[in-house]
């Protein structure tokens, strides 16, 4: 399924050529990247975040490292976020509304030109799931500095791994459940929504935030001698 209604790439800006800046709008907002020198938050236009892009164990043709995000095994693969432009999604069936300024918040972190190398390196191996280079503009979110050409790591709908809407309470359950090397797939939901909150009072996700309380009240369930569905679990207690 190919998605021709992308906001167009930006080419790189001739001035900071020697250096880049990086946009984190998913697990790089609380797990940044290494040798960055400046951290920005702020937003992106145009997009929709979505828990639409699968995180099971994946390793690079050119090394042997994983990505540090499969949340999930093959048989039950987790999910992670994806962004969605947002003309596209908007011929989708989502349960979820979209924010109506298309605002999508995360940080900019800034990579000096001396570990430019180094850093691409460690996230063409931490963003191998399906995702692809794109750049977009960032606005800072102090409203005063001009909007920053932005490198992002994107999992475009014609990639194997994009898995589009589903029903919101089955995949709260589907990422309650799952589980992989690199930890819960609901630690990451819960760490995001929590990440996001501290952003800015604007910064909130609507989806993240629905999907996390539906996973907190898995949880509370769980806690409580119930399956979160009502239904009493013998187990509990014992």
């Amino acid at each position: 399924m190919s998605d021709s209604s992308d906001p167009p790439a930006q080419p790189p800006d001739p001035a900071t050529e020697s250096e880049f800046w990086l946009f984190g709008y998913g697990s790089l907002i609380w797990k940044p990247p290494p040798h960055f020198d400046r951290r920005i938050p702020g937003f992106v236009t145009g997009y929709v975040r979505r828990f639409w892009q699968i995180a099971q164990i994946a390793k690079s043709p050119l090394t042997s490292h994983p990505s540090e995000d499969h949340r999930g095994t093959p048989s039950a693969p987790g999910r992670v976020v994806t962004l969605i432009s947002h003309s596209f999604w908007a011929t989708l069936a989502d349960p979820h509304p979209s924010s109506p300024s298309s605002k999508v918040w995360g940080v900019a972190y800034r990579i000096p030109a001396p570990k430019v190398a180094e850093v691409r390196a460690y996230l063409d191996i931490r963003e191998i799931n399906g995702y692809t280079i794109h750049h977009t503009p960032f606005h800072p979110a102090d409203g005063r500095a001009p909007p920053i050409n932005t490198l992002v790591y994107i999992g475009t709908p014609d990639n194997e791994q994009f898995v589009g809407p589903q029903d919101v309470q089955v995949l709260a359950e589907h990422i309650w459940r799952c589980e992989g090397p690199s930890g819960l797939n609901r630690d990451y939901l819960l760490c995001l929504d929590e990440a996001l909150d501290g952003l800015s009072k604007e910064s909130g996700d609507g989806h993240v935030k629905d999907l996390a309380e539906r996973v907190r009240r898995l949880e509370e369930g769980l806690r409580g001698g119930v399956d979160g569905k009502g239904v009493v679990n013998e187990a509990v207690g014992e």
